[in-house]
């Protein structure tokens, strides 16, 4: 973010806007301090998220909050996880007519109008997922570009085409020609409506309005001058804010304005040529908070103005902030229903949030007067003047000054040069002390740098600083210095082995003042000293085993004392509070990720003005409530975007606001301001499949809706999201079918949020969807499905108790006939049935022995052993089994060289070897040549996996003697575990596949299918 024009704020209101508190500015509608530094997030909707084009066009949000982004090569709609793509129709389907889509307007029944750049305007019906073209010419549109949609404020829509405008009428779906008279040019580039009934056109004449009760089109009346010049240039964009400014952009004078009561107002530096220089195609205008707009343009971002101030500021891409606009042609821009702001550029669509976080980044960019020069943030210290001092890695230092808006960067030399600024802090004299390798210093007016200002520290590290009064204590790897600032002398003081009461470790990472006491922060626990020039006999608290009232782990990065006095010490094993403040006995009272932390592994803690403990931490920042404890975790959608936090920096500024930093920068957090008037944000279902087959848009139900299914679908599929659009990797989501799943089932990190089920058996369900997202005022969003699936004939209670009494009436008739038959006839047939009974048991033991045993090895031969895998893989449930292939390696070989004959011997020795690996109920059999075949029932892959490298090394070790050869086996095996609903080809063929892999690999190896 860039200022376009002027000079900023005057400093006096700056410096005086510092001292009032946050809430306070947003009440009385005082420009927010910060704002100067901080710079609009974006995050990208492109192609490697499936836009058909890098160019996108038009923007829209159904009724249902589904976002359509329109490009230069197709439709997509959008719900923050799939993007589906619509293009040309074809003979199957009715499609777009044309794929570069010009224009999009969202209609109140679910659908959309689409206009394009060669193909007409299209109407998308969500009851059938259809295109519906419109004619063009007599009874359609005057032209095949459709520039503009605009809603007419009642039932029907305005359209703006290259060759005039029309009207179509929602309820009849029937187009009408406007007369526009002979003053407006033919080529309407844009139409609005405004809230007074006025209709706005801009055409290459430029801007012609219709007033309410009129029927001709007429210039508006405006002074001359600049205004006059944009009014007649070619017009591309009109829109009306919430005051009732009515906005105008043209192609190359820039934009102006018309307040309420009538009069013109222009843009300061945009609005007229620029010098001799053009303005860049005004393409858009929103407004994405009361006042605040935002001008899309052709070339230089988005340029954004607030009526009344000094200048504007542009939003554009910078090379140097992956998180910038990522295409400087911006053509449409939307506020989404939940605050999103959505700009259509030439690299993408992306979305932001316009309206002020609770939180923001401060982060290295090319525009280094407002912006950081390094990411690495390991120090920070507020001086007396207000101004913000950051330690960074390599001996660099940023003075952020928040009069003027602007950040001044310093390097460290000598000694200090590219060594890492740990500690900061003021000295009795004004001065800025720089804990680094040794101890430098920086005058306050004039930012010169002495180097090593304590030669006795010589090239000690400096972790931590802290002034008393005419003191500086300095804690380092090698215990604390105690220097006095009067009369130049140093003291120190370190752990003694064997010395309860010295320092509990040498290394001090942080010195606090707590009452009039001091607390060091060690490696091993704290020291307290009850009086600040102690040097010996501390009060030390560390870790006690099976204590759980001690310090949770006794590597100590920071502490702090709340409002209440209470005492919190910040550890790598969680977070420690004693309610009695500096008061023994301390027992402390430890909270973690089970009570809700982000991380245990603590670094840095700021209270806040309401009682409030915010928490850094390697996983990012949390806030403990001061009453409750109750613990929330910052995210993207308060403004947290800085991920990882792994150095105790952190400070307070006079107003409250609070600094963190971190690897990748510096987060600002305004603990008192809280974002208001968000509606809620709606779970919904985005997308489903019954059969495979997807569901119109227009049939997926609301929450607590229904999908019926009939006695023949039993798959379905449910595909939903949160749609606010952001932190879509810090939303949780799960889902449970009530009456079919004993729990809930979440949705795997990184996944598409989705409920998958096949075969469902009929009956009544209800599908709970269920999205947790991530921040301060996040609330977890519910939606319930009912499901029915309908019963086959044969599943009806009917058809079943028909079929008992049939079965009932069959078994007595059965019995009642054998009963006869066997009396009459038991003496003549017990002989032959004797007989024929051991001719067949001899006939199947002969037919088994042929049909179902390979004869060269004796295992099954193919057909019987697919036929055994077969009833393993159709009675296989919860209770995984896998298939096995092996390959003899290199078997032409030994038929080769040592004769058919010694490669059957080898067939059978394999077959043997691999036998004695199975247990009872695992299968063998020759798959064919030199292949067999394993089918491990009641096995996992892992399992299987174990029992085939057994198996080749038990080959591997096999010596097989023929005619005084010996002969040396090796495999590949391919193992493939059974998958939900897999069938038998299936199954083999990524057997097949994995044993192929260990081909490849150079064999004698075993691979598991992917």
């Amino acid at each position: 973010m860039r200022v376009k024009r002027g000079a900023g704020m005057r400093a006096a209101l700056l410096a005086l806007l510092m001292l009032l508190p946050l809430a306070g500015l947003r009440a009385a509608g005082i420009p927010d301090p910060w704002r100067p530094l901080e710079r609009q997030w974006f995050d990208d909707v492109g192609m490697a998220e499936g836009l058909p084009h890098s160019i996108t066009t038009a923007l829209a949000q159904d009724r249902d909050g589904l976002i359509w982004i329109g490009t230069m090569g197709g439709l997509v709609r959008y719900d923050g996880y799939r993007v589906q793509v619509f293009e040309l129709a074809d003979a199957a389907a009715a499609g777009l007519p044309d794929t570069y889509v010009r224009s999009l307007l969202a209609l109140p029944d679910g659908g959309l109008l689409v206009g394009t750049n060669a193909g007409g305007l299209a109407r998308f019906d969500p009851q059938t997922g259809r295109f519906h073209s419109y004619p063009v010419g007599p009874g359609g549109t005057s032209n095949r570009k459709i520039y503009a949609l605009a809603p007419d404020g009642g039932q029907g829509v305005w359209i703006a085409t290259d060759s005039g405008l029309d009207h179509l009428d929602l309820r009849s779906n029937r187009i009408e020609a406007v007369d526009i008279g002979t003053r407006v040019a033919p080529r309407n580039f844009t139409v609005y409506q405004d809230r007074a009934g006025n209709l706005w056109l801009g055409s290459n004449n430029g801007l012609f309005v219709r007033y309410a009760g009129s029927h001709d089109f007429v210039r508006p009346d405006h002074p001359a001058g600049v205004v006059d010049k944009v009014l007649h240039d070619e017009i591309w964009a009109v829109r009306e804010d919430a005051e009732g400014r009515l906005w105008v952009g043209s192609v190359q004078m820039g934009a102006v304005y018309r307040e309420a009561g009538g009069s013109w107002r222009t843009v300061p530096g945009f609005s007229g040529y620029d010098g001799a220089a053009r303005q860049a195609t005004v393409r858009d205008f929103l407004e994405v908070a009361p006042g605040r707009i935002w001008i899309a343009t052709d070339g230089d971002g988005i340029v954004t103005y607030t009526p009344g101030d000094a200048d504007t500021r542009v939003l554009d891409h910078d090379t140097s902030l992956p998180s910038s606009l990522p295409g400087n042609s911006v053509r449409a821009l939307l506020l989404g229903h939940t605050g999103s702001v959505w700009a259509a550029t030439d690299l993408g669509a992306a979305r932001s949030n316009a309206r002020a976080d609770i939180a923001f980044s401060l982060l290295p960019s090319a525009d280094t007067a407002h912006s950081l020069a390094n990411p690495n943030v390991r120090s920070i210290h507020v001086d007396a003047r207000g101004r913000i001092w950051l330690g960074m890695a390599a001996g660099e230092i940023d003075i952020i000054d928040p009069v003027t808006a602007t950040v001044r960067h310093l390097r460290l030399t000598g000694k200090q040069l590219r060594r890492d600024v740990q500690s900061l802090a003021e000295a009795p004299d004004g001065s800025i002390w720089i804990g680094t390798q040794g101890v430098a210093q920086i005058d306050p007016d004039t930012l010169a740098v002495r180097d090593s200002i304590l030669p006795a520290l010589g090239d000690t590290p400096v972790l931590s600083l802290l002034r008393l009064d005419s003191y500086m204590l300095i804690g380092t790897y090698n215990g604390v210095y105690r220097y006095d600032t009067r009369n130049g002398q140093l003291v120190h003081y370190r752990h003694v082995a064997n010395q309860p009461g010295s320092l509990t470790n040498d290394t001090v990472r942080q010195i606090a003042r707590v009452g009039t006491a001091v607390w060091y922060a060690t490696n091993n626990g704290v020291s307290i000293a009850n009086d600040p020039l102690q040097t010996g006999d501390f009060v030390n608290l560390s870790q006690r085993d099976g204590d759980p009232a001690s310090l949770p782990q006794n590597l100590v990065d920071s502490i702090a004392v709340d409002t209440r006095k209470r005492v919190w010490a910040g550890t790598l094993g969680g977070l420690a509070m004693l309610p009695r403040g500096n008061a023994p006995p301390y027992r402390f009272q430890r909270l973690g990720t089970a009570a809700g932390l982000a991380s245990d592994k603590i670094t840095a803690l700021l209270p806040d003005d309401a009682g409030n403990l915010w928490v850094s931490s390697s996983n990012g920042i949390s806030v403990v409530d001061g009453r409750s404890l109750r613990i929330r975790n910052l995210g993207i959608r308060d403004g947290q975007r800085i991920s990882s936090y792994i150095y105790a920096a952190a400070a307070r500024m006079p107003d409250g606001t609070l600094l963190f930093g971190g690897l990748g920068g510096l987060t600002v957090i305004r603990p008192l301001w809280h974002r208001s008037g968000t509606p809620p944000v709606p779970l919904r279902i985005t997308n489903a499949l019954v059969n495979g087959h997807p569901l119109p848009f227009g049939h997926l139900p609301d929450n607590h809706g229904v999908i019926a299914l009939s006695a023949h679908e039993r798959s379905l599929r449910v595909d939903f999201s949160l749609l606010d659009y952001q932190g879509l990797q810090e939303t949780t989501y799960s889902y449970r079918m009530v009456g079919f799943d004993d729990a809930w089932i979440e949705v795997p990190k990184g996944a598409t949020p989705s409920a998958i089920y096949t075969n469902l058996p009929h009956g009544h369900y209800v599908l709970q969807l269920r999205a947790v997202p991530r921040g301060l005022h996040a609330h977890m969003a519910e939606s319930t499905l009912a499901i029915t699936v309908a019963p086959l004939w044969y599943e009806t209670l009917w058809a079943r108790l028909l079929v008992i009494v049939l079965l009932l009436a069959l078994v007595v008739l059965l019995v009642q006939l054998r009963t006869i038959y066997l009396r009459r006839r038991a003496v003549q047939l017990q002989a032959q049935i004797d007989e024929h009974t051991r001719e067949l048991r001899a006939a199947n033991r002969r037919l088994d022995l042929l049909a179902g045993t390979d004869e060269l090895t004796g295992v099954c031969n193919r057909r019987r052993f697919l036929k055994l895998a077969e009833g393993v893989r159709r009675t296989t449930g919860s209770v995984p089994a896998c298939i096995a292939l092996l390959d003899l390696d290199r078997f032409k070989r030994i038929n080769d060289e040592y004769g058919h004959l010694a490669g059957d011997e080898v067939l059978r020795a394999t077959a043997g070897v691999i036998c004695q690996q199975l247990r009872a109920g695992d299968l063998v059999g020759r798959y064919g040549g030199e292949e067999l075949v394993l089918c491990l029932p009641n096995n996992s892959s892992e399992q299987a996996m174990a029992i085939a490298e057994q198996i080749r090394l038990s080959l591997r070790g096999t010596r097989i003697w023929h005619e005084g050869h010996a002969i040396t086996i090796t495999v590949s095996i391919g193992v493939a575990e059974l998958r939900l609903g897999e069938g038998m080809t299936s199954w083999l063929s990524r057997a097949d596949s994995a044993l192929y892999a260990s081909k490849h690999r150079g064999r004698d190896c075993c691979s598991l299918a992917g």
